[in-house]
Parts: structure tokens; sequence; C-alpha cells
């Protein structure tokens, strides 16, 4: 069974990953190219103080790293896919929803919100240019955290309602109960990790952009992961059913 669901996830993350590199590269690529003008815009007007020798060329044509976006994309999708599917394997009967579409959307949603939405609402994507390189370590180090911390939340608020049904507690006390507790301990780690970098001059405009446009591939993906999951779990719940 277990190696069913493996699978049937990383089906179901190429899906998604490939479906997420297209919504990147329509509404993404184009405010990185605009970001990446600004930054030669800007080292132009500085100068060559070291003269023609001291430009360095990308590893990768622009070219090149649209291509590799799919790849990219791909890739992540097949690697979450496939613990998309070792977690379902584990959450499958415990889960309320009662078709493998349910369990799977809902599945989908948590990882959304843990994995990605919580550390996104402090940490917000921002364009290449943006940030000083130095803190790029100090700045990683937090993301994480907060996303394993996000993960654990999440987590724990589902293992505390569940705990609070077994004990007659009513749905709308019980729902209101887990997100304040989610939420203080949420809001005690914004409050305590180090801030988002300032944009500086960056147009806010297409700072807006940039941030949306992440946060559009990362709801595609994650819709893609959990649709597609459920959809090769129904039509093997059907082919069960007819056998």
């Amino acid at each position: 069974m277990i190696a069913t669901l493996l699978r049937r996830g990383l089906l179901a993350g190429l899906l998604a990953g490939l479906l997420a590199g297209g919504f990147a590269f329509v509404l993404g690529e184009p405010t990185i190219d605009q970001s990446i003008e600004l930054e030669q815009m800007a080292s132009d007007g500085h100068g060559h103080s070291h003269g023609e020798e001291g430009g360095e060329e990308e590893p990768f044509s622009r070219t090149g790293q649209k291509v590799g976006l799919f790849f990219a994309t791909g890739l992540f999708g097949v690697t979450s896919g496939g613990i998309f599917g070792l977690a379902f394997a584990y959450f499958r009967d415990r889960l309320q929803a009662a078709s493998e579409w349910g369990r799977s959307l809902s599945l989908a949603g948590a990882g959304f919100l843990a994995i990605f939405l919580i550390p996104f609402l402090k940490y917000p994507a921002n364009p290449p240019t943006v940030g000083d390189p130095e803190t790029i370590g100090v700045r990683t180090t937090a993301y994480f955290a907060l996303m394993a911390l996000s993960l654990a939340v999440v987590i724990g608020g589902w293992a505390a309602a569940r705990a609070l049904r077994r004990r007659g507690m009513g749905t709308p006390a019980r729902q209101a109960l887990v997100v304040a507790g989610c939420a203080i301990v949420v809001a005690t780690a914004f409050a305590l990790l180090p801030a988002s970098p300032d944009a500086g001059e960056f147009p806010a405009g297409m700072l807006w952009e940039f941030r949306m446009s992440s946060l559009g591939t990362q709801a595609v993906f994650w819709i893609g992961l959990g649709g597609a999951f459920g959809l090769l779990g129904e039509r093997a719940a059907r082919k069960r059913a007819d056998a």
C-alpha cells in the first residue's frame, strides 16, 4: 500500500510541478527579467571602475534559466510528491474526509499552510536583487526554522483538535481554541525571528507582482498536487470496487 501511494505521489508531484512551472514562466519570469534589468542599470550607473575585464558572465543564460525552471519545478514536484505520498499513507485513516479526494485536498491544504503560507507571511519572496548578500545565510536559517516551526504548529493543532474531539468538545469551541493557540505560537515566532529584508528602492509595484507570482505558483502546485493525487486515488478506488 505504501509503495502504491509513493508512486502515486511521485506522479502527482511531477504533474503539479510542471503545472506550477508553467504558471511561474508566464507570470513570474517577466518580473525577474525586469529585476535583472534594474540591477544592470544600477551597475552601469556606478560605472565600471575595474574595466571591462571586471564583469562576470552568468554561468547560464536567461534562456537556459527559463528552461531550467521546468526542470527545477518538476524535480521539486517529484520530491514533494513522494513525501506527500508517504504522509498520506500515515494520515489517510486519521483524516475526517470520507473519500480519497477529500483526504488528499485536506492534506495538501495543510501542507500549503505549514510549508509555504505561514513562512511567506513573515518572509515573503523577494527578487534576486533585494536583500544584502552577506546576510543570506542568516535569512535562510531563519526561514527554514520558521518552516519547521509552522509544520510543527499545524501538526500539533491537528493532534490537539483530535484529542479535544474525543473528549466531546463541540466543533465551534474546539476550532476556536485550536486556531487561537496556533495563532499565539506563530505570532510569538514572528516577533522573535529576524525581520524580513528591506526592499530599499526596489519598485513597489514590481515587488508586489513578484510576491503574488510566488504565492500563485505555490498555490497552483499544492492545488495540483492534492487534486492529481486525489483523482488518482479515486480512480484506484473505483477499480477496486469494480473488481
